[in-house]
């Protein structure tokens, strides 16, 4: 749901504020914590497919067919997080979406104005019902 006219300006005036108040950690927030929070993310889900693949190892030896089971699932878990991660990630440099550039704007406009006419829609239901109540 998109944040109205108001939240925006309040959310604005918050980031205004930071950025006055300390503009060195307003900066370092920025961009790159996304980043770092997906790689983070990867590594711990590559190391929690390692893990799986020691669990699935052990329950062979240990000839324990739900302990190999369990390795399975920690690695089928992790593989999907990693994944996940990996396609949520930025690209070094990359800018968020919202400002990559002119075509991802025009589609943010369009998103946008789509969401605005179901927004009316919903509130001229809204209206009606409460109207004939």
């Amino acid at each position: 749901m998109p944040l109205s006219e108001h939240e925006q300006r309040m959310l604005e005036q918050m980031e205004r504020a930071l950025y006055a108040e300390d503009p060195k950690f307003a900066t370092a927030l920025e961009g790159s914590g996304l980043r770092t929070y997906t790689r983070r993310r990867v590594y711990q889900a590559v190391a929690g497919f390692l893990v799986g693949i020691a669990l699935l190892m052990a329950g062979m030896v240990a000839q324990q067919v739900w302990l190999s089971v369990v390795g399975f699932l920690v690695m089928l878990g992790c593989a999907v997080l990693a994944v996940t991660g990996w396609r949520k990630a930025p690209k070094p440099g990359e800018q968020p979406a919202a400002a990559a550039g002119p075509q991802a704007r025009r589609q943010g406009k369009q998103k946008r104005s789509m969401m605005d006419r179901i927004d009316q829609r919903w509130q001229r239901r809204r209206d009606e019902q409460q109207g004939g109540q």
